[in-house]
């Protein structure tokens, strides 16, 4: 199998801190291995190159089946480890390429990882395969494995963290990540005639798993499509994963060839949905605490607005958590985030006129809060001080009263509470207001402000 220069260069690194602790005796190492590295490495055999014959007879009598467990252990395969003098291995090995002599700018966000992409119904499935893939690449069932959604809804993060996790595993397997946009850079970068071409598909076939993000933006050139298909139909021949993201079901892609659809739709496609609002809010949270603010600065109902708002696209709850970050830290510094703050901050990003002018049972609460000088996070709460139990009831009174929502449903915006809870807080308002002119005052001026 080839392998670059440098991986070539850390698997010897890692064999010879075995053999370091194996011969304990430093002058030993210093004599025998001082220079060696790997020559080359092609299927289950692997040359290493020493300073002398004395080197090679040494180590072949001495250490090889360490060496050759040690090699098994970082890259899972079984090997035969041979030596020979440096001097006598002048030509370099046909299996090494250059390092970075394709792709070179086809980076990968070493941020992304599966511990740090929020999972929930609308994305579980795609979550588990790729993790399925990143640890068992090539398995027939799932390739290739092709994710498609609209874009930002977390197709790159997933294929990110493919790469990323076969890179940081110790099982000796590669990954290669590109754009669609970066395939098809390096095919018309090629330069000459079939030779180069076929250098360009050993070179990529090298590695154990392809991973293509927006596969799309290959559609339509087909030179460049055709050569995708060679590379595949090699890549699934010698059981090697092929990972493909899109923003199409294979069967929707223009511009590919029905063989290329067919090879794409026969592995396992999974689509990813925009998510619900409970996920965009675990989202939500899990970007403030890598940032620079405290996430109990923020009310319950900013982050279930923002959640409701941004959820068709994640890159735009970034941007409003981005915008809300800088509202409040240079321009508005503030220790507490509640929703008139937020709706100030986020104003270019939303119609905020229709955000404020909608009735529903956040405005309601966040009005009667403001009020009764409380947040809407103490409404909500289980709290039994007499001030906020008052505020909680007249809230569910006026949700009652004005939007007419069924009592269980009012209950499960109070934190999940019973029913009957929720009717003993209505009941109790509407009893007190026959002979309360106080509550009867604030009553009136809630429903002016609610208008």
């Amino acid at each position: 199998m080839p392998e670059t220069i440098s991986e070539l260069n850390r698997i010897w690194s890692r064999v010879l801190e075995e053999l370091q602790v194996k011969i304990d005796d430093s002058h030993y190492f210093s004599a025998f291995l001082d220079k060696s590295h790997i020559h080359s490495f092609d299927d289950n055999a692997m040359v290493v190159a020493v300073n002398s014959m004395l080197a090679v007879n040494f180590l072949s009598k001495n250490y090889q089946t360490f060496i050759q467990n040690a090699v098994k252990e970082i890259t899972g395969r079984n090997v035969k480890v041979t030596f020979d003098v440096a001097d006598n291995l002048k030509s370099a090995p046909k299996t090494v390429f250059e390092e970075n002599k394709y792709f070179k700018y086809s980076i990968v966000n070493e941020s992304l990882s599966f511990e740090n992409f929020i999972a929930g119904p609308c994305n579980i499935e795609a979550k588990q395969a790729a993790l399925l893939i990143a640890k068992n690449p090539g398995y027939r069932d799932y390739n290739p494995l092709f994710i498609y959604s609209d874009s930002g809804l977390g197709k790159t993060h997933l294929l990110s963290a493919i790469a990323n996790y076969t890179r940081e595993s110790a099982s000796g397997k590669r990954a290669l990540y590109c754009t669609g946009t970066d395939f098809l850079e390096e095919y018309m970068l090629v330069a000459g005639g079939e030779k180069e071409f076929n250098q360009l598909k050993e070179y990529i076939v090298s590695y154990d798993i392809l991973i293509i993000d927006d596969v799309q933006m290959i559609g339509g050139k087909e030179k460049t499509t055709d050569f995708l298909f060679q590379v595949f139909q090699k890549m699934y021949t010698l059981g090697k994963q092929v990972v493909i993201s899109s923003d199409k079901h294979p069967s929707e892609l223009k511009g590919f060839d029905e063989r290329l659809k067919s090879r794409f739709a026969g592995g396992l496609s999974i689509s990813i949905a925009s998510p619900d609002v409970e996920t965009c809010v675990s989202i939500i949270k899990s970007k403030i605490n890598a940032g620079p603010l405290d996430i109990n600065a923020f009310d319950q109902d900013v982050l279930e607005f923002i959640g409701s708002k941004f959820s068709k696209n994640i890159r735009n709850i970034d941007e409003a958590l981005n915008k809300l970050v800088f509202y409040t830290t240079a321009f508005k510094p503030t220790k507490h985030i509640d929703m008139a703050i937020a709706m100030e901050a986020l104003q270019p990003l939303v119609d905020v006129r229709v955000e404020k002018q909608k009735l529903n049972e956040q405005r309601i609460i966040a009005i009667v809060a403001d009020y009764y000088s409380l947040t809407p996070a103490q409404i909500v709460g289980n709290s039994r001080e007499s001030n906020i139990a008052l505020a909680r009831h007249v809230s569910m009174y006026l949700i009652r009263a004005l939007l007419d929502v069924p009592f269980t449903k009012i209950g499960m915006t109070f934190g999940g509470k019973d029913h009957s809870t929720v009717m003993n807080g209505v009941q109790k308002v509407e009893k007190e207001l026959k002979i309360n002119t106080n509550l009867q005052e604030a009553i009136n001026e809630l429903k002016k402000r609610l208008k």
